[in-house]
């Protein structure tokens, strides 16, 4: 063989979103922060730093549970000069032990560095804090549970799993962007409305202000809550529940008076094109506590509450003509029988029915005794009762709530204007969907685990996935947004997106590799492949420099 023909190798190695992903952990100085808080155990073969950054890395890139990070960071990084590392070292049982190391560590300065490297790096703005929860649930007993942990207990569950056990998740997001400044947990049986004082008042220690809007569910809306906001010179705003008196007496208003609404703002619906909804304001007399009280009128929730209602009419309509056909038979024979099926059928409509129950009694002769009948044959009389079934809408009970279609409260004790209060609010959905990226995306819960310390650990280092994401997304649409750049076409067969998620960026850059040519065991020339003008294009509006991606080479010599 000639020295032309000498064989060639060519080595190929994953890429995607993996230096994008490092470079805003660097960015953010993950890696220096483990490295302050984290301490290093004795003989301990790795850096701690290391492996809980390469952690965080897996979480956003692929989230695989533990035992499968070695082969993943195999896949990925392994003989990467850039990152450094021998994939073996990336075990699951290092990683076990790395997160004891974090457990023990001081994640709350932790957290607090970071967030505000986060606010300096990318200029967040904090005017204005969302604050909900969520449930991460598990599988299993877990009886022995570390007394210095979060604890895995049963309460209400809101992923449906009333026989899970459960921690409870609370998230502080930015309305700039939907960045995670914080979060915290809790115990599982904690409920959402004991959670506020405390996470109002850590916020305001890391802030260094009390006046932030903090904006949250109905849960908020309590007079303990909302004092110790108000007393401590702090703003709310949050949505008054159902049940409160306030909310009744308004419906009882009503039934007999006309409200004049003032026009608020229009926004496209992003459900339907073509359409806006209309929202309108009006400032009703304030709360027992003497905080203002603005109804909103939404023109999509209206269209939302009536259409549900004609489908819960509808349906009770049907079970009622069902129910009719049924009388007089097996469990249906009694008065108090038919009521309570008449009841179960109309579950939430029961108010718009009128609804008759006739009994029909007659009296019939029944013979006394068995044989034929005679001559002689004695009778008794017997009271024989059925009953039918007659309703009809109750128009009156239907216009009565119809008046209230599109209605929702909102209690404050800010001086805005009653439009401002209520643009203010409407990003609170945002937190939802971080907290959707969180159980969708990230996959943040870490049933691979089974001491709780462990667990309280890894969250953390989800915390710091689901802010990085965030960060990621909210940089690419602000730039988008500022250099006039409507849409992009990084979605499956070059379609449109005009808000990119992390998920599509995951996606447009699945087939970004490392091409290397090795000869005689030697790598003689390292390219990396699929990095095109759009992909180049979308890591500036990123805020990622190219360079990131030209810049990797394989360390293996």
């Amino acid at each position: 063989m000639g020295p032309f023909m000498e064989q060639l190798n060519v080595i190929t190695k994953r890429v995607d979103v993996l230096p994008m992903v490092k470079y805003y952990i660097d960015q953010l100085g993950i890696y220096g922060l483990f490295s302050k808080y984290v301490k290093k155990p004795e003989q301990s073969p790795v850096d701690p730093a290391q492996i809980l950054s390469v952690v965080v890395a897996n979480i956003i890139c692929a989230s695989q549970p533990l035992y499968k990070v070695e082969q993943w960071a195999a896949d990925y990084m392994d003989g990467l000069s850039e990152y450094g590392l021998n994939a073996s070292m990336y075990n699951d049982d290092q990683i076990a032990k790395k997160l004891d190391c974090l457990f023990k560590a001081d994640r709350n300065s932790f957290m607090c560095e970071l967030s505000a490297n986060a606010i300096g790096v990318y200029l967040l703005e904090t005017r204005q804090i969302h604050n909900d929860s969520t449930s991460v649930t598990f599988t299993g007993e877990y009886e022995n549970q570390h007394p210095g942990a979060v604890k895995l207990k049963y309460g209400f569950n809101k992923d449906h799993r009333p026989d899970c056990k459960q921690i409870v998740f609370g998230l502080n997001i930015t309305a700039d962007g939907n960045v995670p400044l914080s979060f915290e947990l809790f115990d599982g049986n904690r409920t959402d409305d004991t959670t506020h004082v405390p996470n109002w008042n850590a916020l305001r220690e890391f802030l260094g202000e009390s006046d932030f809007i903090y904006i949250a569910d109905c849960k908020l809306c309590s007079q303990k809550n909302l004092d110790h906001i108000h007393e401590h010179g702090g703003i709310f705003i949050t949505i008054v529940p159902k049940n409160r008196s306030e909310v009744k007496q308004f419906h009882e208003f009503l039934k007999t008076n006309s409200i004049e609404w003032q026009y608020a703002y229009e926004t496209p619906n992003s459900r339907k094109k073509a359409e806006t909804i209309l929202y309108k304001t009006y400032e009703g007399e304030p709360s027992k506590n003497g905080y203002r009280i603005i109804w909103v009128h939404s023109s999509a929730k209206e269209k939302q509450d009536k259409s549900r209602r004609d489908n819960r009419i509808a349906k009770a309509d049907l079970q009622l003509t069902e129910l009719s056909s049924r009388l007089n038979q097996y469990n249906l024979k009694t008065k108090e029988q038919i009521e309570k099926a008449i009841k179960k059928a109309t579950k939430g409509t029961f108010d718009l029915f009128q609804i008759q129950l006739i009994e029909d009694k007659q009296i019939v002769q029944r013979q006394i005794g068995p044989g034929k009948p005679g001559p002689n044959t004695q009778y008794k009389e017997e009271e024989n009762i059925s009953y039918c079934l007659e309703w009809e809408l109750d128009h009156k009970a239907i216009n009565n709530l119809a008046a209230r279609d599109g209605i929702f409260p909102l209690i404050t004790n800010a001086e805005m204007e009653a439009a401002e209060v209520l643009k203010a609010y409407k990003n609170q959905p945002y937190l939802e969907k971080r907290m959707y990226t969180a159980k969708s995306i990230l996959k943040v819960a870490p049933v691979f685990l089974k001491k709780t310390e462990r667990i309280e650990a890894m969250t953390f280092l989800y915390f710091i996935a689901l802010m990085i994401v965030s960060l990621m997304e909210r940089n690419i649409r602000k730039n988008m947004a500022e250099q006039g750049v409507e849409k992009l076409p990084i979605l499956p067969n070059g379609m449109n997106t005009k808000k990119p998620t992390w998920n599509n960026l995951n996606y447009f850059f699945k087939n970004v590799h490392l091409s290397m040519v090795e000869k005689q065991d030697k790598i003689i020339q390292t390219v990396t492949k699929g990095v095109t003008q759009l992909h180049e294009f979308v890591l500036k509006l990123l805020g990622v420099p190219p360079s990131v991606y030209a810049a990797i080479h394989y360390g293996r010599k």
